[in-house]
């Protein structure tokens, strides 16, 4: 298996972890040699109610049996598309009240990006220095990282950039700007959050020469802080709320929310502005329904807070200088970049699925399953302080 995995199958990096996996069911994935890894990474915070959840599975075999994809998205009344555009629009602050599904949080970005210039009539974007928004085109050209850009130029125009937090570079907002893209909560670079009320300091100024904010809720959206959506923590409602990872159960879908004001310049002059085939497929539709369902009537997202506090307490040692992050999105910081690269690989060896974020080298993913248990935590943290005693005596 791992062989053809390498032979035939693209890879994104040299040295894969190939893991053979069998199957996979709540917080546990199993090997093809029946070994079992505790998943503290749930996809890339993909997985929001674990794996293989009876309520998510049952959407998907439900809807399977009835029907598959019928038509272009936007054109056919579909229910599970419609409840699950219904029900976000019920959970969150107006004007957000009108969705656009797509297949991909980086695909949400990009008609997120067009509908700014779209409704605005500029070009200027702004992101964030250290950003990460996804791969594709428009992605790709809001990153700073030029070891990944360069190889793929020329990118889209008119991109410009801040640093997060930095109150001072809110001066370059101006009314030659569309929109300003911003993550609730940085991930890539280290799960950095907003401090001394950054959001509402940055939609002060778009609001101030009208420009759009829009806000990337990819990774922390779908209860991961302990809110449905990050951006709930700060106090600040974007224009444009973009969506994926954790939407989906478990599925691949993306989205994009706004006004219904700003949001219907997509359908006319010219119509069919965004166009996708796939998105708001009625399969994972109603997985993400079923999931938003899940989080929206029980009590995970109380749940969350308290087992932050639990990876709090469990995770002080002399390797860790801090833990980053909100909720059940955590980033602890090791003391450098052999430590981190040492416990991920040391991890899966005994079991604990950890992984890393993309920019900051010193940094571990935990992004669990919202419905691990308390138990399941213990067990963890316990292999992670028993990794780092090891690698603190070999020092």
């Amino acid at each position: 298996m791992k062989q053809d995995f390498l032979k035939y199958q693209a890879q994104t990096s040299p040295y894969p972890l190939a893991m053979e996996v069998s199957h996979a069911s709540g917080s546990y994935i199993y090997d093809t040699a029946g070994k079992k890894h505790l998943d503290f990474v749930a996809g890339v915070s993909a997985c929001t109610l674990g794996h293989c959840h009876p309520r998510v599975v049952n959407a998907i075999k439900e809807q399977a049996e009835k029907y598959l994809h019928v038509m272009v998205y936007g054109e056919y009344a579909q229910g599970p598309a419609i409840e699950l555009c219904k029900l976000l629009a019920e959970h969150l602050p107006a004007p957000l009240e009108k969705t656009y599904l797509t297949n991909s949080g980086t695909e949400a970005i990009e008609g997120a990006l067009k509908l700014a210039r779209r409704y605005t009539g500029r070009s200027g974007i702004i992101a964030a220095k250290s950003a990460y928004h996804g791969n594709t085109m428009g992605s790709l050209s809001l990153m700073t990282y030029e070891e990944r850009q360069k190889p793929f130029r020329p990118l889209i125009p008119d991109i410009s950039w801040i640093e997060f937090n930095r109150e001072e570079d809110l001066e370059k907002i101006d009314e030659n700007t569309a929109g300003v893209i911003l993550e609730s909560i940085q991930g890539g670079a280290g799960f950095i959050q907003p401090q001394n009320d950054y959001l509402k300091k940055v939609k002060a100024k778009c609001e101030k020469v009208g420009a759009l904010l829009i806000l990337d809720e990819i990774q922390p959206g779908f209860g991961r802080t302990g809110k449905l959506f990050g951006f709930q923590n700060y106090n600040t409602v974007p224009d444009i709320l973009v969506m994926g990872k954790g939407m989906g159960g478990g599925l691949p879908i993306g989205a994009f929310t706004s006004s219904s004001e700003i949001m219907d310049t997509l359908s006319a002059n010219p119509k069919m502005g965004h166009i996708t085939t796939f998105g708001g497929n009625p399969v994972i539709a109603a997985a993400a329904l079923a999931t938003l369902q899940e989080l929206v009537t029980g009590d995970l997202l109380a749940q969350t807070l308290q087992k932050e506090q639990l990876f709090r307490e469990l995770l002080v040692h002399p390797l860790i200088s801090e833990v980053r992050g909100r909720g059940l999105m955590l980033a602890p910081i090791l003391t450098s970049e052999e430590i981190a690269n040492e416990l991920v690989l040391r991890a899966q060896d005994k079991g604990l699925i950890l992984f890393w974020l993309l920019f900051e080298g010193k940094a571990i993913r935990i992004t669990p399953p919202l419905t691990i248990s308390m138990s399941e935590i213990k067990e963890g943290c316990g292999i992670i302080i028993d990794i780092l005693n090891d690698l603190l005596q070999d020092k």
